[in-house]
């Protein structure tokens, strides 16, 4: 099927970007992924705005593109919009394209974001296991550094001599 193609993860990933403190997509990326014009995309979001709320997709300010702009090379002037999309907003794109193409899209974005979130939470768990293991031996390494200081403290004291003067 000429629709069932494979967009590598990595791909996915470079599209995603922290804005708002949110993961998002922009539309230029999303148009692209889809094989549509951005104005094809914003155009169907603008009929089915009512399932595009706060949480889904936002309006970029002036200064957020300015930023972003400057933030991300491969962000250039012109031919792109200035919508982005969360991981809600991104799964509700497929239902207003509806394509085969921006359904299979679609799964492997989902599943991109869902792989970030489990490696996130990943390294949270290592993190706090790591703390967790720091506690727990903290005082032993104090307490083998104090002998060690001590065993050195016996080494400086003078020995008695020992055998005849």
């Amino acid at each position: 099927m000429a629709d069932s193609f494979i967009i590598p993860s990595e791909r996915i990933v470079s599209k995603i970007y922290i804005i708002r403190n949110k993961k998002v997509m922009l539309d230029r990326d999303l148009a692209k992924l889809y094989g549509v014009q951005v104005r094809v995309l914003n155009q169907a979001v603008k009929r089915n705005i009512e399932r595009f709320p706060a949480d889904f997709m936002f309006q970029l300010t002036r200064e957020e593109i300015k930023i972003a702009r400057s933030q991300f090379v491969t962000l250039q002037r012109g031919g792109w919009g200035n919508s982005a999309f969360t991981e809600q907003g991104v799964a509700m794109l497929s239902s207003v394209l509806n394509s085969k193409r921006a359904i299979n899209v679609n799964i492997q974005i989902i599943r991109t974001f869902t792989k970030i979130r489990e490696l996130l939470a990943t390294n949270e768990i290592l993190q706090r296991k790591m703390m967790e293991m720091e506690k727990k031996y903290d005082g032993k390494i104090k307490e083998i550094f104090n002998t060690l200081g001590l065993l050195m403290i016996e080494k400086i004291k003078p020995k008695k001599e020992i055998g005849f003067k």
